[in-house]
């Protein structure tokens, strides 16, 4: 087992995705769709598959679905594979629907994480599934992974099972829950799986397949990136590696005194001492003060001294850190003590760059967790064969006619390029894509769009959107790579943008030219998120996304007016987004459109006092702004921003039991204050609002006055209707205006990575993890 764990140290020059020799007897000619069934294998020839994916959404073959893309990847090795699409999990028969698979099942949740996905920031069931044909709700478990997982053992006793997407992701260690208000282990005991796939799974994927055909047993590949799994305590893929231990928040070591240069004798350490130090040691009068004859001087050994180049000591370091693993506090420990689970969630995080990071092990009873260093980012080569793949761009024939709300919020878009280095704490991109920013070639993303124009039904040219997790870091990188691989920074632009970060927007700028350029498109649209504060450091850039690519309404992310809370989101203050607005309105005019920026706000952020959020109030009030859809935050494992609300301390600063204590709204009379505070002009909330204020000393806002946020008294239902639509243009009539789809009056815009794990993909029109949001309409009020 040994000689299969000798490359463990995960080297930093890895294997082609594409490199892998297909043999000609495993050669797989792709499929027209997946086979979800067993008529469609007898159809295709197969008899059996070597892999099946089991996931929680539909099947939709496009490669913003996890499934279809790692599907298709492992297609384009030569191995055969089989999907199960939202199986009932009530019972194991599902499960065997296309017979035992060759080599593992491959467990997902689906795009999304099944918690957020069937529950709102106020732990209530939502009415609709954005994943699932005609929207319909309850087609997947709570926890799908593990449900799933334990099916799938059931059915096939032995089997290899192999877990990840943006659920197992982000519960690869143990974590706070939301749902549960409690820390939970991490997905691994719970869901008994082999192998749990973390971040951009592709390569971890490819490799661990082709191992398991080969004849490799699964219980012996330890040496892959990107993967955790349960090992004995104690374990070391080799002798050599060292453990650094940081279950504790401060252990002080050994004090050593300043020497006298006056002392004529030697004083007494020993009360400089750790306990560690005093039961190695034996008694030496000549130590403790007393007055001998000076013994003879012991021969020295002689030490041969190496001169090494800052390169050779660079590389030597780099050998060391990466045949050491950190000891996080134990799950037992973290569960009960929040100082020990902020402590462990700054670690976490701070070895998350694949440059530096190193392995984690977390104690769950008498087993560790061990988790692997991130997945090294895919090259723009490797990008594109992911996206060229022979896709059919369509949701798999057996749903007929059904209309499934993500496929048609997605389908005439294009991903250009995955992961973010902005850092945010309530998004979990970071923790799940990575800070390295990886972008398709222009080339490919052209042909994509070609691809659309002339296969996807229904296209009228216009491609919805040209974008990704954020829509400007296409290409966007440090300076210098060795630099990058050292820097342990949890973003690249707070709080300010890194002076390594290249900024140029040219080769974005110089993409959106020439796809506006390929015949029969009328209208290429930027939908995904924009970093403003990265946008205005390129003023070209502005110009042409103004002038070319907004249908009327550019959402941005603000997220919050006061400093307190955008200290702990890590977002820029409200300078940046004035400057953005101030570009935004000049290139608006100069291009004769009319055109509105959408600012998006968050409530009850960690960090966040009632004080912050009539601010936030006022502010909206002064710039005539009404929020149509309004979420409070949602604590998402793993998240930053979640650890600050479980735990009330702030990890981005050093850990201890006196550290600063972060305020955080938990209780839901406050998340519904806060809430409301973003819809001051709804009727339903003045009561609750008169009272907030009054509380807060705040009466002078309550009043018919311009001055006035609420006024003394209820409206009748039907003046409180009419209020409203006099006052605000509803989303139809926006929508309507400029082209948009209407959002979804109540629902969650939520934030998930637009990549899979072993699956996730974008989700419906949001390209960020899921936290609470607000879609804000322009008030046509004077």
């Amino acid at each position: 087992m040994l000689s299969s764990l000798q490359n463990v140290t995960m080297s930093a020059v890895p294997k082609n995705l594409f490199s892998y020799p297909v043999s000609k007897a495993r050669a797989v000619k792709p499929a027209p769709f997946l086979p979800m069934s067993r008529a469609e294998m007898d159809k295709l020839g197969w008899d059996s598959c070597d892999v099946i994916l089991v996931t929680g959404d539909a099947y939709i073959d496009h490669p913003s679905f996890g499934m279809a893309l790692v599907g298709r990847l492992l297609e384009a090795q030569g191995f055969r594979v089989g999907i199960i699409s939202q199986p009932d999990w009530h019972s194991a028969e599902p499960f065997r629907a296309l017979g035992k698979p060759n080599l593992y099942f491959g467990i997902t949740a689906g795009n999304m994480d099944s918690m957020i996905n069937r529950y709102t920031a106020d732990r209530k069931i939502r009415s609709d599934d954005a994943y699932t044909p005609n929207g319909e709700p309850n087609k997947r478990p709570d926890r799908a992974v593990t449900v799933y997982a334990q099916r799938v053992r059931e059915a096939y006793p032995g089997i290899n099972v192999v877990i990840g997407s943006i659920e197992a992701s982000l519960r690869r260690i143990a974590h706070y829950d939301y749902w549960s208000d409690k820390v939970r282990r991490s997905v691994l005991p719970d869901s008994k799986a082999d192998l749990l796939i973390f971040g951009n799974a592709e390569r971890a994927l490819v490799d661990l397949t082709h191992r398991l055909a080969a004849g490799e047993p699964i219980g012996n590949i330890r040496d892959l990136r990107g993967t955790a799994f349960m090992v004995p305590a104690g374990w070391r893929p080799t002798p050599e590696w060292a453990e650094a231990n940081s279950t504790r928040v401060d252990t002080p070591g050994k004090i050593d005194a300043h020497p006298d240069p006056y002392e004529m004798k030697m004083k007494n350490t020993e009360s400089c001492k750790t306990s560690a130090d005093s039961s190695n040691t034996t008694s030496n009068p000549a130590l403790d003060g007393a007055t001998t004859e000076p013994s003879k001087p012991a021969e020295t050994p002689v030490k041969v001294i190496k001169i090494m180049s800052r390169e050779e000591r660079r590389e030597a370091e780099k050998e060391v850190r990466n045949k050491t693993v950190v000891r996080l506090p134990s799950y037992d420990q973290v569960k009960d003590d929040p100082v020990l689970y902020a402590h462990a969630s700054r670690v976490f995080h701070l070895e998350s760059n694949p440059g530096n990071a190193r392995a984690l092990v977390q104690a769950h009873g008498e087993r560790d967790v061990w988790i692997n260093p991130p997945p090294l980012p895919l090259a723009m080569d490797e990008m594109d064969g992911v996206y060229d793949m022979n896709y059919a761009r369509a949701p798999h024939p057996v749903y007929g006619k059904a209309r499934i709300p993500a496929w048609e919020m997605i389908r005439f878009s294009v991903n250009i390029m995955r992961g973010c280095f902005g850092g945010c704490t309530f998004c979990s991109i970071t923790e799940h894509e990575g800070r390295i920013i990886q972008s398709r070639s222009e080339p490919s993303i052209l042909r994509e769009i070609e691809l659309i124009r002339d296969k996807v039904k229904g296209f009228t040219g216009t491609i919805s959107d040209l974008g990704g997790p954020t829509a400007n870091m296409y290409r966007l990188a440090c300076r210098d790579k060795r630099i990058e691989e050292s820097c342990r920074r949890l973003s690249c632009v707070f709080p300010g943008i890194c002076s390594n970060l290249n900024t140029d927007h040219s080769k974005l700028i110089q993409l959106y030219r020439k796809a506006r350029a390929i015949p029969g498109i009328k209208k290429i649209l930027v939908s995904s998120g924009l970093r403003y504060d990265l946008a205005v450091r390129s003023p070209e850039y502005v110009k042409e996304l103004v002038s070319h690519h907004v249908g009327g309404l550019l959402k941005i992310a603000p997220e919050h007016s006061e400093e307190g809370p955008l200290s702990k989101m890590m977002k820029p203050g409200m300078g940046a987004y004035y400057k953005f607005k101030e570009l935004f309105e000049k290139y608006s005019k100069e291009a004769g459109k009319e055109q509105y920026l959408i600012p998006y706000f968050i409530a009850a952020h960690p960090g966040t006092t009632d004080e912050d959020m009539l601010n936030l109030a006022l502010w909206l009030k002064q710039n005539d702004f009404r929020l149509d859809q309004v979420q409070t935050f949602m604590p998402t494992p793993m998240a930053m921003a979640t650890t600050m609300y479980h735990t009330r301390k702030n990890p981005l600063r050093k850990i201890d039991a006196n550290s600063e204590t972060v305020e955080t709204p938990r209780i839901g009379k406050i998340r519904k204050l806060h809430k409301a505070f973003l819809r001051y002009h709804d009727p339903e909330n003045w009561a609750i609002l008169r009272e907030g204020l009054q509380r807060m000393g705040r009466a002078d806002l309550i009043g018919s006055g311009e001055h006035h946020l609420v006024p003394r008294h209820d409206l009748s239902p039907s003046a409180a209707a009419a209020n409203l639509r006099r006052e605000t243009p509803g989303p139809n009539q926006l929508a309507k205006k400029f082209g948009q789809n209407k959002p979804r009056q109540g629902a969650a815009v939520v934030r998930t990575p637009n990549r899979p794990a072993t699956q996730n993909a974008r989700t419906a029109g949001s390209q960020r993890p899921a936290r609470g949001k607000a879609v804000i309409i322009k008030s046509g009020r004077k």
